[in-house]
């Protein structure tokens, strides 16, 4: 069992990794500015990623920090990165992040998708930033154990699906089916996550997953 804690596991994404780290009997923390204890049979504080102290404490004991934000914003998601990653390797926790599919790239040696003409330009400014966290990670310290999870492109509470426990994990390529569509339920990408947390198969890696 490990400590986890989810900043933003009030969220879809966060949510949906809290429920399966809960149900394997893992002992979660849940951060988010409005914690909410009935959100989720697990521990929670209020409070923000952006706090460097609160990430200080938080971190103390802890196995793993996962981030399940939005990358764009005020400020932007990528000025907690130098004290989480501090926090991480203080306590010897890795590192992870819900990330996007616009950084995925459409084949080998392809375009990242968020650099196709046909992405659509509401979106842009998430996946660029989403894409500038996964650039400062691989340019991290090799002390920084990290792994960060883009889902299929058609990933979001829009779209939930179902639980299977049955998906395909990729590398830095868009994972399509044979129809062209790109998706993943909430649940199943969740269960891929908490599979990374408990094995560590992808340490300092960006992996995919989708059907």
């Amino acid at each position: 069992m490990s400590r986890v804690v989810v900043f933003g596991y009030s969220g879809y994404a966060g949510g949906a990794i809290t429920r399966e780290l809960a149900e394997r009997g893992h002992d979660v923390l849940g951060v988010s500015r409005g914690a909410d204890g009935e959100a989720a049979a697990v521990a929670v504080r209020a409070g923000s990623i952006f706090d460097a102290q609160l990430v200080e404490e938080v971190a103390a004991g802890a196995d793993h920090l996962v981030v399940a934000l939005h990358a764009q914003g005020e400020p932007p998601l990528a000025t907690a990165l130098p004290h989480l990653s501090a926090s991480a390797v203080a306590h010897g926790a890795t590192l992870s992040f819900v990330g996007g599919a616009g950084s995925l790239r459409v084949g080998e040696n392809g375009p990242r998708v968020f650099d196709t003409p046909d992405f659509p330009e509401a979106y842009l400014p998430e996946a660029q930033a989403h894409g500038a966290i996964l650039d400062s990670l691989r340019e991290a310290p090799a002390e920084l154990d990290w792994f960060y999870v883009s889902p299929a492109a058609e990933f979001g509470s829009w779209n939930p699906g179902e639980r299977t426990g049955e998906f395909r994990i990729g590398g830095d390529v868009l994972l399509t089916a044979p129809d062209g569509s790109s998706t993943i339920s909430g649940a199943d990408y969740a269960i891929a996550y908490v599979d990374e947390i408990e094995r560590g198969e992808h340490r300092r890696e960006r992996f995919g997953v989708a059907y």
